[in-house]
């Protein structure tokens, strides 16, 4: 096997770190491709491609992340992770860990980490890498990787999801869910929604988004009730889909362009958390991008057109 065709190999494991210490599919697929870049420029083949891959891609990674965080400072309103469809790397040994590790709110929570805590926990609990390759991947000894673990974990404890374990169960709750929202009906929407759910926007100032979240079964069960109906009367559709490993749908305008994307959160048999993604910026992976404002004043031509 030559190294390109090793290389392609592990790609998809590349890109599932990178993207864990990204949160976006672009910057991860940009950290992939300097990786690669750097694995053709070596004068000598490493003796363990994986290992080496991995602690390329990692470094690359954090170097991103630093920078990104001064950005995320600056962002307008909530910053979510670019909606990952599908995750390309695929473990059955590890299968909890992966999909547990790539959900929205384990991403918010690695948000809280220093990236080398992030780059740590993500190499060790995620994909199960030895403390000798983590601390060649960040240049730190293995005791060091070993307290930098420890202060990660205890972080991610503190606020861990703990998502409904029968899948069957999640995608059926998310069905009623979604069906109630195509419906309009409110009292549906109630019913499955816990009482504090929260429904949060990320538009990033650059398409039309919540100006707070919403928080109260009752109030996100009215706004989601009266909202989606409106949108179908614009020709918006959306199709049921997974988000980041948990139930979501993807948003389309009548010519098919992607609008949002919207995920939820189950646990304990009700919808805990509500996320829509609308920030054009965000949404380029999935396809053609939607124009939202003009969806919007089309929604609300029609409301008053009604009124």
């Amino acid at each position: 096997m030559d190294e390109a065709e090793e290389f392609e190999e592990l790609r998809p494991l590349l890109f599932s770190i990178a993207y864990r210490l990204l949160g976006s599919v672009g910057e991860a697929e940009d950290a992939v491709q300097e990786t690669w870049l750097r694995f053709a420029a070596s004068a000598t083949r490493p003796t363990a491609t994986k290992a080496f891959l991995a602690a390329a891609v990692t470094r690359v990674s954090i170097d991103v992340l630093r920078s990104a965080r001064v950005r995320r400072e600056a962002y307008t309103g909530p910053w979510f992770p670019e909606p990952l469809l599908g995750d390309p790397y695929q473990d059955p040994a590890r299968s909890a860990e992966l999909a547990d590790s790539v959900s929205t709110a384990a991403l918010l929570l690695l948000e809280r980490l220093s990236p080398l805590e992030r780059a740590v926990f993500v190499l060790r609990d995620v994909f199960a890498f030895g403390f000798d390759d983590i601390a060649s991947a960040v240049e730190r000894s293995e005791p060091a990787c070993r307290q930098l673990l420890v202060r990660a974990r205890r972080h991610m404890a503190a606020g861990r999801p703990r998502f409904t374990a029968d899948r069957r169960e999640r995608q059926e709750l998310a069905s009623r869910f979604f069906g109630a929202m195509r419906d309009g009906d409110v009292g549906g929407l109630r019913r499955l929604l816990a009482a504090d759910v929260r429904l949060t926007g990320d538009g990033g100032g650059k398409a039309p988004q919540l100006s707070r979240p919403v928080v109260g079964a009752d109030n996100v069960a009215r706004l989601l009730g009266s909202v989606v109906p409106w949108l179908l009367t614009a020709e918006v559709s959306f199709e049921p889909r997974e988000i980041n490993g948990q139930p979501g749908a993807v948003f389309r305008d009548r010519a098919g362009r992607v609008l949002q994307t919207l995920g939820v959160d189950i646990l304990d048999g009700r919808i805990r958390a509500v996320r829509a993604v609308t920030n054009p910026d965000k949404l380029r992976h999935l396809g053609p991008v939607a124009d939202a404002w003009a969806v919007d004043e089309e929604v609300k031509r029609a409301r008053r057109r009604t009124a």
